[in-house]
């Protein structure tokens, strides 16, 4: 009967593979062995040689110099230090960790080519045994950063061979495995999580908390999942932590029942949600708009005796913004302050840039002014909310001012900016003073989004000056952005209504052959009003 942990492991090694095609390959995979139900294979042995003769004069004077601190000494020994002599002398200095390091870093220094995988690996087990793992991580990730491509696959092999040897613990096998969490070499952790469970060797929760905060990262929800069954069978008790990864990766999938379901579980499984807890679930409804929910939940913290913090009302701020809820937004603000929660700048932007988009650029600045007055650092994110009101209400003189204040503030316009400027001038139908605007954006090395070059192009052909719409559209397909079905039929309308047809078909081509030409164009269904006029273009 094949163990169920090897099965399962398996399984989920077989996962990263499906599903994670653009995660590092580093290492080749190994095929699964099979064994006895809850049986583990038998730790390899390897021995070194015993010292005799010279070698066992040269380790007993050089341990001596060292115990004695007498680095001076070990100068004139450099020549003959052989890779064979410096395993013994760590051998030989394994329950005194700091002066192992010590020599273990000489010998780096003075005469690197005496280390190998076997001296590292010593090292390796006299320093996790002590419980230095912060010095170990370093001591792997150096290694590991040689660029070698079996050597993820070799380390493991000569950290088990000299296990026996160095009376190791298997906190060196979890170290292992944490520094591939955290390089995010998730295949080479997967792979040493697996061989660890092999020899009986099962890594701490921490270490498999590090493991799922890089899937997180790497936006792998799915695998998070996969990952944390596989601790489940393998009784690695989570902690809050790992229950806090498990709620976001149901959130980022969209499974909010789960999520939810999981929160209830925390308490029967012993842990006690925290204000993380919480605050996932509510950014998951908010993020699918489903504020009730997101309230409910809020309102359960309160019964929990879990405090909200300002993570907690910038979410729920945030998502009432979204969907233009600004009364709501604004109700949780006022509760916000009454709960002697400081409002931050993230607050505020929130906020400023939630009326700014319906065009109340008032309210944007009478909260501007409170973060004045409340010692609130403003950013460029503030201001270009600001200018963005501004422009959005036809006040682009006002939103030109603005933009002469961040010199003062030391801030830099960034693309946001200039969007919101060309916007601006979009809205008063003033294409050229646009486009001016659009060349110091590309001078200044920000780069356009697909609606700046969509409201460039509109305000272009609504103003009839197609030649401007066409160089818009030709930029813009330089950058390999496919412009929106709707925009590319104004453009093309426009062009052969005034008679410019070929010019019209020939962007379609160029289109058509750089595979940017927008699913649901039919250009057939646009009304030409003069296409016998065309000319020569």
């Amino acid at each position: 009967m094949l163990s169920m942990r090897k099965i399962s492991c398996h399984r989920f090694s077989t996962l990263i593979d499906s599903l994670s095609p653009n995660l590092e390959k580093t290492i080749p995979r190994r095929k699964p062995s099979t064994r006895i139900l809850s049986s583990s294979l038998p730790l390899p042995h390897r021995t070194i040689p015993r010292l005799q003769g010279q070698d066992l004069d040269f380790v007993n004077v050089t341990r001596s110099h060292l115990i004695h601190a007498h680095w001076e000494k070990l100068h004139p020994l450099l020549p003959t230090l052989t890779r064979y002599r410096v395993q013994h002398i760590l051998l030989k200095l394994r329950k005194d960790h700091v002066l192992s390091f010590k020599f273990y870093d000489w010998v780096r220094k003075h005469k690197p080519t005496s280390h190998t995988l076997e001296t590292h690996s010593i090292l390796l087990h006299i320093l996790t045994k002590n419980r230095k793992f912060r010095i170990s991580e370093s001591i792997l990730r150096n290694i590991l950063n040689s660029g070698s491509i079996d050597l993820p696959s070799k380390l493991f092999e000569a950290l088990l061979y000299s296990y026996r040897l160095c009376d190791s613990s298997p906190s060196v096998f979890d170290s292992l495995f944490k520094t591939f969490a955290h390089m995010k070499k998730l295949r080479n952790a997967t792979d040493t999580f697996c061989r660890m469970k092999e020899y009986g060797f099962f890594p701490t929760v921490e270490s498999c908390n590090a493991y799922l905060s890089s899937l997180l990262e790497l936006q792998r929800a799915d695998i998070v999942l996969a990952f944390y069954r596989e601790m489940r069978r393998d009784c690695i008790s989570p902690n809050v932590y790992t229950l806090n990864m498990v709620i976001c990766a149901y959130c980022k999938l969209g499974e909010l029942q789960k999520a939810a379901e999981m929160l209830e579980k925390m308490k029967d499984m012993g842990l006690s949600p925290n204000v993380v807890s919480f605050n996932t679930l509510i950014s998951g409804y908010c993020n699918k708009g489903l504020h009730g929910l997101a309230m409910k939940i809020y309102s359960f913290m309160e019964r929990n005796e879990v405090r909200p913090n300002v993570v907690t009302f910038n979410t729920l701020i945030n998502g009432f913004c979204k969907d233009r809820k600004l009364h709501e937004a604004n109700r949780i603000f006022t509760e916000m302050k009454a709960s002697n929660v400081a409002p931050n700048t993230v607050t505020y932007n929130t906020l400023i840039n939630g009326y700014s988009q319906v065009g109340n650029c008032e309210m944007g600045n009478r909260l501007y002014e409170e973060m004045a007055r409340n010692e609130v650092k403003a950013d460029i994110l503030t201001y270009n909310a600001l200018i963005l009101g501004l422009c959005k209400d036809g006040k682009t003189k006002k939103a030109a001012y603005l933009v002469k204040e961040l010199d003062k503030e030391n801030l830099v316009p960034n693309a946001s900016t200039f969007s919101a400027l060309i916007a601006g001038q979009c809205t008063r139908k003033n294409s050229e003073r646009a486009f001016l605007i659009y060349k110091s954006m590309i001078r200044s090395g920000c780069i356009p989004n697909e609606h700046t070059f969509q409201m460039l192009i509109s305000a272009f052909c609504k103003n009839e000056d197609f030649d401007g719409a066409v160089q818009v559209l030709r930029d813009m397909l330089d950058r390999v952005i496919t412009p929106d079905s709707s925009i590319l039929s104004e453009l093309y309308g426009g062009l052969c209504n005034c008679g410019r047809n070929r010019l019209a078909l020939m962007l379609l081509s160029e289109m058509e052959a750089r595979h940017l030409l927008p699913e649901g164009f039919d250009k057939e269904n646009i009304t030409i009003i003069h296409p016998e006029n065309e000319t020569n273009n």
